[in-house]
């Protein structure tokens, strides 16, 4: 057989020079040509997902915004101390009285001292404080009614004493502290109101049921003292039972406020 034009496995192929003038001649190169075949689902390379830049970045964008507002409000807590420690420093007072408006005897500015996530519970605070001195005053009317209905004077004198000491000693004990803790943070502040809030639960609890303790309880405009004025005078054990109703939901609204306030305690912290 003739094997001369059979293809020699050890012969080296012929180069192309691609500076040679005129036609190249084709290459011997034995590698068939691969054929195009379309890629879908199904084939081991599935087409590729593009996803849209703009989510990646609106991401950027909302760190960056966030990073900036967090600088920014630092800037300001920083900006505040240097001002409240140049103001201290002058012997200037921070706390100038602006409450209540008629008559300004305390300092009273939620909106703007109190951080904007605390301020609906500092509110709540206030309102369990206002609730306090409503019902020490109310306590005062119902125990003058009774007074003038034959009751005693001693009565009278009792609930003057409660609310003369109530209502003060209820804004320095627990409701400042709880303001000053909300506006800088300060875990003692914070223990301090829960120390004596817990009294202020007590005691408003203690004189909704008012048990014939002191005077047989009549000082104060609770349930037992409602009933026992109530068989003599109708109109006595009305104001009574107006002054438990408050005391009701007083001890109410300061436990909410106690529960609110352990929440953000220990969230916060």
């Amino acid at each position: 057989m003739n094997r001369r034009h059979d293809p020699n496995p050890f012969d080296e192929e012929e180069e192309v020079n691609p500076f040679s003038k005129g036609n190249a001649p084709a290459s011997k190169s034995r590698l068939p040509p691969l054929a195009s075949e379309p890629l879908g689902f199904g084939q081991k390379h599935d087409a590729t997902v593009d996803i849209p830049l703009d989510t990646m970045n609106d991401s950027k964008d909302k760190v960056k915004e966030l990073a900036s507002w967090e600088a920014d409000l630092k800037r300001r807590e920083r900006e505040i101390k240097r001002r409240e420690d140049a103001v201290a420093k002058a012997g200037v007072p921070l706390d100038d009285k602006n409450w209540p408006p008629f008559f300004p005897i305390i300092h009273h500015d939620i909106a703007n001292e109190i951080p904007v996530h605390a301020q609906r519970l500092q509110y709540l605070a206030f309102a369990s404080w206002l609730g306090i001195v409503l019902c020490l005053a109310f306590n005062v009317i119902a125990v003058t009614v009774c007074w003038v209905r034959g009751g005693g004077v001693k009565i009278f004198f009792l609930a003057i004493i409660y609310a003369l000491m109530g209502c003060p000693l209820s804004y320095v004990l627990w409701y400042r502290p709880l303001y000053r803790a909300m506006r800088t943070d300060s875990a003692l502040n914070f223990s301090w109101f829960f120390l004596f809030y817990l009294l202020h639960v007590g005691f408003c609890i203690f004189a909704a049921i008012a048990p014939p303790i002191v005077f047989h309880g009549k000082s104060l405009t609770g349930i037992l003292a409602a009933v026992d004025v109530f068989s003599d005078h109708v109109l006595v054990g009305i104001f009574y039972l107006v002054g438990f109703a408050l005391f009701c939901l007083e001890s109410l609204l300061s436990l909410w406020v106690l529960q609110k306030t352990y929440m953000y305690f220990r969230g916060h912290k």
